[in-house]
């Protein structure tokens, strides 16, 4: 495993110690919201092929197109309820940040996920709200503070 940095997901561990072993199938998720981060690093990562098995297979889509996915810079868990290592089921609220067109987008959804055979997979889930742009219409500046929340102007950070 290499050093890339903190994980994506945002927890705050080292994405060898975090999300890595997953992305690359040495282990699986132990909890729901293990798998949410997990999922969450792979849509930065655009690894179709770890978002598509780890979606269930009665809502998986036939394929996912890496083209499609907007560029993510932030992941806030909200709440989970049940999604521990002795459930079956599990919800995982999250907020996630996007930048798409130079337009910030954050997504608030409850993901579904269930445990079969000792897999967590992610089932659907209900986008709360809209997910309006949180700036209508308007471009972020490069001398603007990062939409990713790393506290550096966005030139300096994930800017073009």
């Amino acid at each position: 495993m290499t050093d890339r940095g903190p994980c994506p997901c945002n927890s705050g561990k080292p994405y060898s110690n975090c999300c890595e072993s997953l992305l690359t199938g040495d282990k699986n998720a132990i909890t729901a919201e293990d798998l949410m981060r997990s999922r969450y690093t792979a849509y930065v990562e655009r690894n179709t092929n770890y978002l598509l098995k780890t979606w269930h297979s009665s809502t998986r889509p036939a394929n996912i197109d890496p083209a499609t996915i907007p560029e993510w810079y932030g992941l806030h868990i909200v709440n989970t309820e049940a999604g521990g290592e002795t459930d079956n089921k599990g919800l995982v609220e999250f907020k996630a940040t996007s930048l798409s067109h130079k337009k910030i987008w954050r997504l608030h959804e409850i993901s579904r996920f269930v445990k079969e055979d000792g897999q967590w997979f992610y089932v659907d889930g209900d986008i709360l709200g809209d997910s309006p742009p949180v700036r209508k219409n308007k471009k972020v500046g490069r001398n603007e503070p990062c939409p990713c929340g790393s506290g550096k102007k966005f030139k300096k950070c994930c800017g073009p």
